[in-house]
C-alpha cells in the first residue's frame, strides 16, 4: 500500500461511519472528526502540555480546540502562514493580546488576530502539535500530502528553535489509526497520538529530519517561500 491509499481509505472510512465533522468532505484534507474536542483535552492531561508555554499548531479544524485550549491555558500558539508564502512566515497568537480566543484561534480569526512573525523573532518552540490524516501507534503519521508540515518542522530544526527532545504530539480519531510504516526521510513522527478515548506514548523508533532537506527541494518551491530564499545555503 502506499500513503495516498491509505489517505484514501482513511477518509472514506471516516465519510462512511458517519465520524467526519465539518468541513465536508473529509477527503483531501486534515479530516475533522467526532469528539475533536475531547481529543484535545486529553492532551491537556498530559506533561508535555503542562511543560509548554509555546506551542506549534497546525491551522486545521480538528485541532481548533487544541489552539483554542492553549490559549485559555496562558500559552502563545504559534501558526504558519499557508504555504510559507511570506519571509514574516509564522502568525504569532498571545493570549494577552487577544480579545476572542475563540475568534482567535479560527483561520480567518488568527489572520486578524494574530502578529506575522519571522522565525528570527520566534522562542524555542516547546510543543509541537500537528493534524494527521493517518498515524500509526508507533508514531508513524501521513498528512494530507502537500508537505507543508514536514518543510516546517525542518525550517524550525534548521533555526535551532526545536530539538531532538522537542515533543510532538497529534489529535485524531481512532479511525486514523492505521498499522503502517510508510515513512520518508523528510517524515517528522509523532511522539503522542492521541484519540478521545486514550493517549499513546509512541517510543517512536523513526528518526526525525535535523534541517531542510535542500536537495530535495526544486529551485520553484524554494523561490516561493521567502523563508527558504532567504536561508539557502
Amino acid at each position: 500500500m502506499d500513503k495516498q491509499t491509505l489517505r484514501q481509505r482513511v477518509w472514506d472510512d471516516l465519510e462512511e461511519s458517519g465520524d467526519a465533522r465539518f468541513p465536508f468532505p473529509p477527503h483531501g484534507r486534515i479530516p475533522n472528526f467526532a469528539d475533536a474536542d475531547a481529543a484535545a483535552d486529553r492532551l491537556a492531561e498530559t506533561a508535555v502540555w503542562d511543560a509548554a508555554d509555546a506551542v506549534k499548531a497546525n491551522p486545521d479544524a480538528p485541532q481548533l480546540p487544541v489552539r483554542r485550549a492553549a490559549m485559555r491555558a496562558g500559552k502563545t500558539v504559534y501558526m504558519a502562514v499557508p504555504r510559507l508564502r511570506d519571509e514574516e512566515c509564522f502568525l504569532r497568537l498571545d493570549p494577552a493580546a487577544v480579545d476572542d480566543i475563540d475568534d482567535a484561534t479560527t483561520v480567518s480569526g488568527s489572520s486578524e488576530a494574530g502578529v506575522q512573525v519571522g522565525p528570527d523573532q520566534m522562542p524555542e518552540i516547546d510543543l509541537i502539535v500537528s493534524g494527521s490524516v493517518a498515524v500509526s501507534e508507533r508514531g508513524a503519521r501521513i498528512g494530507k500530502g502537500e508537505g507543508y508540515s514536514d518543510l516546517e518542522y525542518a525550517l524550525l530544526r534548521e533555526l535551532d528553535l526545536v530539538d531532538d527532545e522537542t515533543p510532538v504530539a497529534t489529535t485524531v480519531h481512532e479511525r486514523q489509526l492505521r498499522d503502517h510504516d510508510l515513512v520518508d526521510e523528510h517524515d517528522v513522527a509523532m511522539d503522542l497520538v492521541v484519540t478521545p478515548e486514550r493517549t499513546i506514548e509512541t517510543a517512536t523508533p523513526y528518526d526525525r529530519p535535523d534541517g531542510v532537506d535542500w536537495a530535495a527541494l526544486d529551485e520553484d518551491r524554494i523561490e516561493e517561500m521567502p523563508v527558504l530564499e532567504a536561508r539557502r545555503p
